[in-house]
């Protein structure tokens, strides 16, 4: 069976500060989510749920939200807590406890703003709180991951986001960990028809999913 499969790089000693006794046991509930998803659920979810989409980046977001709402965390945690404030660019993905996860599959300028949400939840604020966390996790797909996945053009990748980290040293003040997501094992996305959609193509020796 296929797992998605992942790299990190750390930012602040992130990860160094993610396996400490207060961060470990939601770090490794996050990772053991990510690693649970199969090659199958990916098509399946998508199939299901997302079928007019020419990737797999909805269907991958569901499955993680699924399975990290199911263990406790928090879906659109806002930030703050100020009415003016509330709107979804003020809002963490997920949070539980010290962590502020954002999961991002969008377009490439909205890079620096997915590093500096976290940073905004773990810092003091002249706006008052509601999500008081201490280390960001940023989950983006890989260069391999967006062209295997079928993903848009535009879309901002990790390897990207790791040329943010140093220029931005200064204002990412929090410690973070950016997680690339692979490309799947047993498939390919090529686009077909008008609009584009979704064709699941086996890899050599892979699953045929059709």
């Amino acid at each position: 069976m296929n797992y998605l499969r992942f790299e990190i790089t750390s930012h602040r000693f992130g990860h160094t500060i993610a396996l400490e006794p207060e961060f470990k046991n939601d770090w490794f509930e996050l990772v053991k989510v990510i690693e649970s998803i199969t090659d199958s659920d990916i098509i399946n979810e998508h199939k299901k749920n997302t079928p007019k989409r020419k990737s797999i980046s909805m269907a991958i977001n569901n499955i993680i939200q699924n399975r990290l709402v199911a263990k406790g965390w928090n879906k659109e945690s806002a930030i703050f807590n100020d009415p003016e404030y509330n709107q979804t660019r003020w809002r963490l993905d997920f949070s539980k406890n010290n962590f502020a996860i954002e999961v991002a599959f969008n377009h490439g300028e909205a890079i620096a703003w997915n590093l500096m949400k976290p940073v905004l939840s773990s810092e003091l604020n002249h706006v008052e709180k509601e999500s008081q966390t201490k280390l960001g996790i940023v989950i983006m797909a890989t260069e391999e991951m967006k062209k295997a996945g079928g993903f848009d053009g535009a879309v901002g990748t990790y390897e990207k986001a790791i040329r943010y980290l140093k220029p931005l040293q200064n204002q990412l003040s929090c410690p973070m960990v950016l997680m690339g997501l692979k490309p799947p094992e047993s498939f390919t996305v090529q686009h077909q028809g008008k609009p584009k959609r979704a064709t699941f193509i086996p890899k050599e020796g892979g699953i045929n999913h059709s």
